[in-house]
């Protein structure tokens, strides 16, 4: 590559003291969205409140939870090109940030109010159908954000952010869903404590949404010149070969991201042992995302220290040596930790996964290659919970469980042979 004029340089100077100015009021922002935002989120995609919601709607199918986790997923996987070329022409890309976000947030409100409104056997498709929507605006967003926190939070304080955000975001789930599963569900669950449980997620994840008022983007030197989707896509073979150790990378994190089949399951399975109620719902829910909670903090310093590349391998370990506890143990307080095992593996592994994508390759290209990975992930969390409902409903809860746990270990040797730390490539 030539080197660049001396303009440039001077440009890309000044972007990035832009930055380093905004740093602390886009830190906090960031900090407040996250914080608030995932807390309505993890209300509804923990693996406790949503599985069990569609399990008593579709009076027991273990396929038709599957099926709900894929329709969410399969949302996810068609829409994170759509995301990166509304974004990657435009130097400011919050107000699309916040235009999605919304329609995102719009989605959970109708799953609240479907419960609320609509007679009983219209609720599940209901549910099925704003479950995809969900999935096809997070799929956009999943770009747009993690493509804005790239522009205005350096690389080294990265780990920090999200792990301590998560950590906010933890502490008020956890508490939450406490409150969630003991007052709203109660000891007879009804699509009415469900549907509420839903819209108090609403209101929070809109109060997040929010606080990104308070961030200053700052405008890149140079952004690409605006093509159409399909002429776009059309450039990704080039670019994976371009960059083999981002191909690899997002091969392997969608090898792994197949052991998500497994996360609509383990409360159906513990629920065999200790039972379904709004307080053991509560209880486990509140066990798994104080793990994540804490864990996050650990997850955070080690990766700034590190690298995101350690913290995925050990996350990919932790994930599976919990499942493998839940299969050959049972009880209560088994359970519990098993669910903080695993609360901490996935908290690791999100994080993990969605931060190394952003320290490959260039600056120009990061939303498409943002776009190339979420879309492979989403295609095999797509696959996945499917996959999972069918070998629960023919096989048993343990199939999924050793399936999930072959597609954690194949996913982590590859990352472990042939992906090479990001930060020792650009070193």
């Amino acid at each position: 590559m030539p080197e660049p004029s001396l303009a440039t340089r001077h440009a890309e100077r000044r972007y990035d003291i832009e930055i380093q100015r905004n740093l602390k009021r886009n830190f906090v922002a960031h900090l407040a969205h996250g914080m608030l935002g995932q807390t309505g989120f993890r209300l509804l995609n923990a693996p406790t409140f949503l599985p069990a919601y569609v399990l008593m709607l579709s009076g027991g199918s273990d396929f038709i939870v599957g099926l709900a986790l894929s329709l969410q997923a399969l949302g996810m996987m068609l829409t994170p090109f759509v995301g990166a070329n509304l974004i990657e022409h435009r130097k400011r890309v919050l107000p699309m940030g916040f235009l999605v976000g919304g329609m995102m947030r719009f989605t959970v409100l109708m799953i609240a109010l479907s419960g609320i409104f609509l007679a009983r056997e219209n609720v599940l498709y209901a549910v099925l159908f704003w479950l995809t929507l969900l999935g096809v605006f997070q799929g956009m967003q999943g770009v747009i954000f993690n493509f804005l926190m790239s522009k205005v939070i350096p690389v080294k304080r990265r780990g920090r952010l999200t792990g301590f955000r998560n950590f906010l975001a933890g502490i008020t789930s956890a508490g939450v869903a406490w409150v969630g599963g003991h007052y709203l569900i109660g000891d007879n669950p009804d699509i009415l404590g469900y549907s509420q449980t839903f819209l108090l997620a609403f209101v929070l994840t809109s109060i997040g949404l929010l606080m990104l008022i308070f961030v200053t983007e700052p405008e890149p030197p140079t952004v690409r010149t605006k093509i159409s989707l399909l002429a776009r896509m059309g450039e990704v073979p080039e670019l994976l070969r371009n960059d083999p150790a981002f191909t690899r990378y997002f091969l392997a994190r969608s090898l792994a991201t197949m052991g998500r089949m497994a996360m609509p399951f383990y409360i159906l399975y513990a629920g065999q042992h200790i039972g379904l109620t709004g307080q053991t719902l509560g209880m486990v829910t509140f066990a798994f995302t104080m793990a994540g909670t804490f864990s996050n903090l650990a997850w955070g310093a080690m990766a700034d220290r590190r690298g995101f590349r350690g913290t995925f391998l050990l996350s990919i370990l932790l994930w599976s040596i919990s499942t493998l506890v839940l299969m050959l143990s049972s009880g209560v307080v088994v359970t519990l930790l098993v669910f903080v095992g695993i609360g901490a593996a996935v908290q690791g592994f999100q994080n993990s996964s969605q931060n190394l994508t952003l320290e490959f390759g260039d600056r120009e290209n990061l939303p498409i290659r943002i776009a190339i990975a979420n879309t492979a992930s989403e295609l095999a969390g797509t696959l996945g919970p499917l996959l999972g409902g069918i070998l629960a409903a023919a096989l048993g809860y343990e199939a999924v469980f050793i399936a999930a746990i072959c597609f954690l270990i194949v996913g982590g040797t590859v990352v472990r042979i042939y992906v090479p730390e990001p930060r020792a490539i650009i070193s």
